[in-house]
């Protein structure tokens, strides 16, 4: 059980730090809605901490000993922390998830760049898919359809946000765009880094990001429709929420260099209304098929992860080879890790 001393502060959190999800989390029951604002707010907490830090190697592994904490049952003497372990204890919360969130979290802090769209899908997978995941396991849905679902959600979201913050991620350095497509279009990573330009080739690469956002948020749907009725509302506005963010940017001229799309209050208050028509019209609609289509590759490892009865609760070989490499990147002995 949450304490709620802890879930007021990760309330207040939320609500200054995520418009969209605080938003929609309004929409949700409470019992889905409590642990999932507290959810949120330790995984908010752990991107700002590696996002802003001076040292993110040592934000990433300062989380990984308040992950091996949490689930020791010995939290870090935090909000977040005491509420994330009592998520663990009370919903079986499969270890697996939030550590392919602290991998993501760890790419970043490497710098990883992507040579494909494929790459791209696996760290979407890691920082947002993840999360999706973890909501599932919330609102104690364990099928495999319905998590696979709920990661091409979180896929969609997170291209979302890498359409949207093209311009804001090359001034610090970073390209979340596959390499493949700047190498097809001939543009030289290190200059567009360095003189970050919204032409014709880059808004085209951003059209077909959001394109492919598009084609999992219409997948995601199927999914929508048969999680538990009561929050059936909550999910649809934030698909709603963040695909208008999509719909900003194309207004904008697919242009998110020399502009941030946003949307409005009333955007929101507009699209929380249709969440609840589209929640209500679910009741009536058959199951679609689209529901069974398989998982992207790229989530396989998540849906297998939330859909297991017992959770395994030791670290992962995956998240061990990660910091060992992100330890020796820090340590300037350099990495022959092959980009995704």
């Amino acid at each position: 059980m949450i304490r709620p001393d802890d879930l007021e502060h990760c309330r207040e959190a939320i609500r200054h730090g995520s418009l969209s999800f605080h938003a929609a989390s309004k929409l949700l029951p409470g019992k889905v809605r409590d642990p999932a604002l507290a959810l949120y707010a330790f995984c908010r907490l752990a991107d700002d901490e590696v996002d802003e830090g001076d040292y993110q190697t040592g934000a990433v592994l300062r989380l990984q000993d308040r992950l091996d904490l949490a689930y020791a049952g010995k939290p870090r003497n935090a909000p977040e922390d005491r509420a994330f372990a009592a998520i663990i204890e009370e919903f079986d919360m499969p270890r697996a998830l939030p550590e392919a969130l602290l991998e993501g979290l760890a790419w970043d802090a490497a710098e990883y760049r992507y040579d494909t769209l494929s790459g791209v899908r696996d760290y979407s997978a890691r920082v947002a898919a993840a999360v999706g995941a973890m909501m599932c396991v919330l609102m104690r849905v364990r099928d495999p359809d319905a998590l696979a679902r709920a990661c091409d959600l979180g896929v969609a979201m997170q291209l979302t946000n890498i359409a949207r913050d093209v311009g804001e991620d090359a001034r610090m350095g970073r390209i979340y765009l596959p390499l493949d497509w700047l190498a097809d279009a001939g543009m030289d990573p290190a200059n567009f880094v360095r003189e970050p330009l919204p032409t014709n080739e880059v808004r085209r690469m951003v059209r077909r990001l959001l394109a492919e956002a598009q084609r999992l948020y219409l997948r995601s749907e199927a999914g929508i429709n048969v999680l538990p009725l009561q929050a059936r509302t909550g999910i649809w506005a934030a698909r709603l929420i963040y695909a208008g963010i999509g719909t900003q940017i194309r207004r904008n001229g697919h242009d998110s260099i020399s502009m941030r799309a946003h949307t409005s209050t009333a955007q929101k208050l507009g699209w929380v209304a249709q969440s609840g028509a589209r929640a209500v019209g679910s009741v009536i609609m058959p199951k679609s098929p689209i529901v069974y289509a398989k998982p992207l590759d790229e989530v396989a490892f998540l849906v297998d992860a939330a859909g297991r009865k017992t959770a395994a609760r030791g670290r992962s070989l995956a998240v061990l080879e990660v910091l060992a490499d992100l330890k020796a990147r820090d340590a300037g002995l350099g990495s022959d890790r092959p980009l995704a």
